[in-house]
């Protein structure tokens, strides 16, 4: 007999030697504990002396657990696309490669992940622009001629690493918000969210996204002086469409964005989420295609879920052909609010 077909028949007879003095000898005792001081003080005493049988079987039952150790594969390498192109703005795009699920991610790894070096061409079916990588440390590619205009369908051509990637993005008509404003967040006289009040269209199928920069700057602690957002920051939640608001007008508000590797005090104490009496807030409202609102619905349900034992997965709707990523158009339109 090997050793273990011997330990397996170990474990097998003491589990049923546990099991038969539990059934037979235990709980009967427990259902006659009534029956009478002396012979309830015999009956402990049994149990008391079969405890010293079953620790040990217990402990001998735990030590036959074998350790088992999961090799999980490599995932193979991707290319990640992350491109977008704006009404009367050049195309912008950045290529990257996926990192191990294991592995750091910050964005110094991203950065030091991107592809350089590669074919990047955006046409709208008429003019071809090959785009420029500036840094030739990093795979960040810049439009020259192309600029956005609404109603226009525009293709991108990843060459890179031997492999050749297509996406094609439209850039909807505006839609602008009716007007914004700052209202403060119940008991909480000197913080609140951005609002705004919008008419959808009468077409169906209307996708847009939010974003707000603050452009005020701190006037406390160590950051004073600099701006608040140095660029236009996603809210949560930031995509929707009209399925449920199709030709409705009417009042929502955001909370405030903060960047996922964001150190700044604000974006972890009371403040976050929040935007501050005093601010000056821009909101960039952009319409997106139906394409680009399912990446981003589909990315912020994931991130909402991260950790969430109770959360569904939920795979990220990307319309790059032959790799990973979103490239995207934008209609935007900006407003400002002073939160006062």
């Amino acid at each position: 007999m090997t050793l273990q077909k011997y330990i397996s028949a170990l474990c097998d007879t003491l589990w049923k030697t546990l099991r038969t003095w539990w059934l037979n000898y235990f709980l009967p005792t427990a259902c006659q504990q009534q029956a009478g001081r002396q012979r309830t003080q015999s009956k402990l005493t049994k149990v008391t002396k079969s405890f010293y049988v079953v620790i040990p079987i217990t402990l001998l039952i735990v030590s036959c657990e074998k350790n088992i150790t999961v090799k999980i594969p490599k995932a193979s390498e991707e290319i990640v696309v992350e491109g977008i192109i704006e009404t009367d703005t050049i195309a912008v795009v950045f290529l990257s490669r996926t990192l191990p699920f294991f592995g750091q991610i910050n964005t110094s790894e991203i950065l030091l992940n991107s592809i350089i070096g590669a074919t990047v061409i955006v046409d709208d079916g008429t003019t071809f622009d090959t785009l420029l990588q500036i840094n030739p440390l990093y795979g960040i590619y810049f439009g020259t001629t192309i600029r956005g205009t609404p109603g226009k369908k525009y293709r991108l051509t990843v060459i890179a690493g031997g492999k050749t990637l297509h996406s094609i993005t439209s850039i909807p008509q505006t839609v602008k918000l009716d007007s914004v404003w700052w209202k403060p967040d119940g008991r909480r006289d000197s913080l609140g969210f951005a609002w705004a009040h919008l008419t959808d269209p009468d077409t169906i199928g209307n996708c847009y996204r939010w974003f707000a920069q603050r452009i005020n700057h701190y006037t406390y602690g160590e950051d004073k002086g600099k701006i608040k957002d140095s660029t236009f920051i996603p809210a949560p939640g930031s995509a929707f469409d009209d399925k449920f608001i199709n030709m409705k007008s009417f009042d929502f508000s955001f909370p405030r964005g903060k960047f996922q590797f964001s150190n700044k005090k604000d974006d972890s104490n009371n403040e976050q989420f929040l935007f501050k009496r005093g601010d000056t807030i821009v909101v960039k409202f952009c319409s997106i295609d139906r394409a680009h609102f399912e990446f981003w619905r589909t990315e912020e349900t994931q991130v909402r879920n991260n950790g969430n034992p109770f959360g569904s997965p939920a795979p990220i709707l990307s319309n790059i052909e032959g790799g990973l990523g979103i490239w995207g158009g934008y209609a935007p339109s900006y407003d400002t609010i002073i939160a006062r």
